[in-house]
């Protein structure tokens, strides 16, 4: 069975985007140490899986030659990989190797874990989490905390409908001031 891991960066305070929905400043702190993590994380396989603002936010990026000029072996990964985006009323995605999906998430997940392939990864997408979190299907947090506060935003967890416990099961500080925090639930 495949494992789905949700991968997100967050701020000091909590906060997954500022109030206006913009996660540009998760992008801020490259050095080489950083870089090398984020392009073995793209080539690390895998489906990728998106609710549809956060699909829009990615295919409206990855795909360009600027994002091809300026992080080069993420973009291919990006590009290169099958891709899923959640969506009630998106019919058809333009990005290439995506495949659109309706219904009850919770139950979709469990199909896709089922199928034969990588493992499933969940990237941005607050709203896909906070309506699953406490389904049992998520097997892994990658959160990865940056050394900013916004003050205000929204986090991964808006509106989940109870408590939900994590056990840290790994850690890594990098030298921009990112620190990768691991959890299973």
């Amino acid at each position: 069975m495949r494992k789905l891991l949700v991968f997100n960066s967050v701020t000091l305070d909590g906060y997954f985007t500022d109030k206006n929905g913009d996660m540009s400043w998760a992008h801020r702190q490259n050095d080489p140490e950083w870089s090398s993590f984020t392009a073995e994380n793209a080539k690390s396989g895998g489906e990728l899986l998106f609710g549809r603002v956060t699909y829009d936010l990615m295919a409206s990026f990855w795909p360009t030659p600027g994002a091809a000029s300026a992080f080069p072996e993420v973009a291919e990964g990006m590009n290169k990989a099958p891709k899923v985006v959640f969506s009630k009323k998106m019919e058809k995605a333009e990005w290439n190797n995506t495949r659109v999906i309706k219904g009850d998430l919770a139950k979709e997940i469990r199909k896709l874990k089922e199928e034969p392939g990588d493992g499933l990864v969940l990237m941005g997408s607050g709203t896909i989490i906070s309506q699953i979190a406490l389904a049992g299907v998520i097997d892994e947090y990658q959160m990865v905390v940056n050394p900013i506060a916004l003050g205000n935003g929204r986090t991964m967890f808006d509106g989940i409908a109870g408590k939900l416990n994590l056990t840290l099961s790994s850690t890594r500080a990098f030298k921009n001031g990112n620190v990768l925090l691991v959890y299973k639930p």
